[in-house]
């Protein structure tokens, strides 16, 4: 008997990323039953997320809702729920309001959250990006910084307000240095009259010898090279020892800034404790060849929550192995179904793309290492046929096509409230005028 009571076996699959979405629609037209199961409403092309940040692109051009994207698959349904904890042994996820769901398979695919390496504090300083609401909450404090600037006139003060630092030289950081850069030599270079934006400080503190430390040395110091020609300060080898709402320690250094984002590590979401088997140092499920857990054929952990090697090295945490191990997962029950026998994963690096600015970027697509516009023409291209639905496509093609010619960035709004000021349920201030002699 299945967990349905009928021959048609449940699949669960919990998350709506980039694994979790492309095995649900691996397992489209099977005999299974398929719930997708996800928090959020919508499926998030994370690669461009720090665009959203930046003001370059709108949270809707990079988010698809799942139930559009699933719609055609009739053995599919979604539903908006967050699990809290896996029990294999019962087989069955248990929601955050205390609800249960029964599965035959379960394929988890939960992605990661930030890392600040012990220091929660820092989080509410120091915003990552793994979501649409951190990126509207950096792109509002990067808006009201220059914003700030404008009527600020105090110099050392003013100064505070146009620091940017991004701490973390990986490809997130080094796209959001990049972007910061731009931002302040051309899109808001007009715009104000009480400050330059193009004097505007970037720092980029990375902790290892050299940003983008996964990537060839040689594409690592050409990508240094193109964010110093953007004007920003690659600091590497350097840690960061506090952070506070004036700014960064780095080593024995000050860094007065009002704006710190942080870009420097990654932890598996915490769903991964509940599911019985050995972790990583990272918090990331040891997993069999299969991808399914040990001594539980019947669960699988993909994407970002899996910890997989393969030759001696770690399968990275990118897209598209994520992509590729929601495929496979998919596949293995698949091969259940019909009575085959299971094949280990194995990843196919494809190649690495990080974008730095206006072009200028690197990349490595197999043994050909790109710099510069050639590498950016192909960052550009990849990202936008892997972004599901055609009008998030155009969209993007049109803004980019706009933005190149004019050399200004579309989605520079200010949401939620400003920096320091009280909600809009707080009681508003209440000020009086002194007190005036009357004219005669």
């Amino acid at each position: 008997m299945t967990a349905h009571g009928s021959g048609e076996p449940h699949v669960v699959v919990v998350g709506g990323g980039f694994a979790g979405l492309n095995a649900a629609r691996e397992l489209g037209g099977t005999r299974a039953r398929v719930t997708l199961l996800d928090r959020r409403n919508h499926h998030l092309f994370q690669p461009l997320l720090y665009q959203v940040a930046t003001a370059a692109l709108n949270p809707a051009d990079v988010a698809t809702p799942i139930r559009t994207i699933l719609r055609k698959q009739k053995n599919t349904r979604v539903l908006l729920e967050e699990v809290s904890v896996v029990c294999p042994a019962e087989r069955k996820v248990v929601f955050r309001d205390g609800r249960g769901m029964a599965y035959d398979y379960l394929i988890v695919a939960t992605g990661a959250t930030h890392s600040y390496f012990g220091h929660e504090e820092w989080a509410r300083v120091a915003p990552g990006l793994k979501s649409i609401e951190d990126a509207l909450e950096i792109r509002r404090r990067m808006l009201l910084a220059y914003e700030a600037a404008e009527r600020e006139e105090d110099p050392e003060l003013r100064g505070e307000w146009l620091t940017f630092v991004v701490i973390g030289g990986g490809p997130t950081g080094v796209e959001l240095a990049g972007a910061f850069a731009e931002i302040a030599l051309h899109a808001m270079r007009r715009d104000f009259r009480n400050i330059d934006p193009t004097q505007a400080r970037i720092v980029l503190i990375e902790g290892l010898p050299r940003v983008l430390p996964t990537y060839p040395e040689d594409l690592s110091e050409k990508a240094t090279r193109q964010l110093r020609r953007f004007g920003v300060e690659v600091r590497t080898g350097k840690l960061v020892s506090g952070i506070d709402e004036r700014g960064a320690t780095v080593g024995e250094e000050r860094i007065a800034a009002r704006t710190v984002v942080w870009a420097a590590g990654v932890q598996a979401s915490a769903l991964a404790k509940s599911v019985g088997a050995p972790l990583d140092e990272a918090g990331r499920v040891r997993v069999e060849p299969d991808l399914s857990v040990p001594g539980h054929p019947e669960l699988f952990v993909v994407g970002d929550l899996a910890a997989i090697e393969q030759d001696g090295e770690p399968v990275p945490g990118v897209a598209p192995a994520a992509i590729q191990e929601g495929r496979h997962a998919a596949r293995q029950i698949r091969r259940d179904l019909a009575g085959r026998e299971r094949a280990p994963f194995r990843y196919r690096n494809r190649g690495s793309l990080a974008t730095i600015g206006r072009a200028a970027a690197v990349g490595e697509l197999g043994r050909l290492h790109l710099s510069g516009w050639p590498a950016w023409m192909a960052w550009l291209l990849i990202h936008v046929y892997f972004l599901i639905g055609f009008r998030n496509r155009l969209f993007v093609m049109l803004q980019w096509a706009w933005a190149y010619a004019t050399q200004k960035r579309g989605a520079r709004l200010i949401t939620g409230d400003r920096a320091g000021e009280p909600g809009p349920e707080a009681d508003p201030p209440r000020h009086e005028c002194s007190p005036q002699k009357e004219r005669g």
